[in-house]
């Protein structure tokens, strides 16, 4: 299968009712030609909507982790829906930076579209920085053999979700217009499920909810910025030194 056939067919989205950016991380081609394994990896938005159906198809995938990327008082505010025998919910909050100036910025009233993208910028530079850590141990779980089928999520699937999708994506050697294509998905599967201030303006709502391929090629530049190449980047920032970026892909390709 060629990549124009890929494309069509991935990402394979998973349909639910209560969380519309669900789908699962398998089947793009990787390093030597082997394709990423279905039904290991999945990402995600918010599952604190999900019904009963849901939680019906959600148990079916077998989860063994689900991991929490929202900072604390998201997950106060929407906590995640999954019933018995749950997987272990494991939280690594990638705190909003820019949350106060977002809010700001809408409530102001004459907010622009580049007024959102320049925030948003600002806090896909936190993640190569200074929030890099957590992005790292979610590689370290998703690594390990015991905590697959894997689950990572944020609020909408979109920012936190979508960086720490490219970082497993690249380290399964994905090309990275490949990964550019998997976070652009969001844009056409995510159904925008959070409300904004009444009155905000188009323009601000678009920028504020679409995902932007500048923004994440600009903070994977920003990550691997110090590093000889990506292999050096994998090892020195993501602890994927030869042997375990080696079982990585042996347990994660085929």
């Amino acid at each position: 299968m060629d990549r124009a056939a890929d494309a069509q067919e991935l990402p394979r989205r998973i349909d639910l009712a209560g969380c519309s950016n669900l789908r699962d991380l398998g089947g793009y081609r990787g390093a030597d030609g082997r394709r990423v394994r279905m039904g290991q990896l999945f990402r995600a938005s918010s599952l604190a909507a999900l019904t009963d159906a849901d939680l019906e198809i959600l148990g079916g995938l077998g989860l063994r982790t689900v991991v929490d990327l929202r900072g604390v008082a998201e997950r106060e505010r929407a906590p995640s829906c999954l019933l018995g025998p749950p997987p272990e919910v494991v939280s690594l909050p990638v705190e909003p930076t820019v949350g106060a100036s977002l809010r700001d910025l809408l409530l102001r009233g004459n907010a622009t579209g580049e007024d959102v993208l320049a925030l948003l910028a600002r806090a896909y530079d936190a993640y190569a920085t200074e929030k890099l850590p957590q992005f790292r141990a979610l590689l370290a779980l998703a690594a390990a053999p015991e905590r697959r089928p894997l689950l990572f999520h944020c609020t909408a699937g979109k920012d936190r979700t979508g960086f720490a999708s490219a970082l497993l994506l690249i380290a399964l050697g994905v090309e990275r217009e490949v990964v550019i294509e998997d976070y652009l998905a969001t844009n056409r599967l995510w159904r925008r499920e959070r409300s904004l201030p009444p009155g905000t303006p188009d323009a601000v709502a678009e920028a504020l909810l679409s995902a932007h391929a500048p923004l994440l090629e600009a903070a994977l530049d920003r990550a691997m910025a110090g590093h000889r190449d990506e292999a050096g980047f994998l090892a020195g920032a993501l602890g994927l030194g030869p042997a375990a970026l080696h079982a990585l892909r042996a347990a994660l390709l085929e």
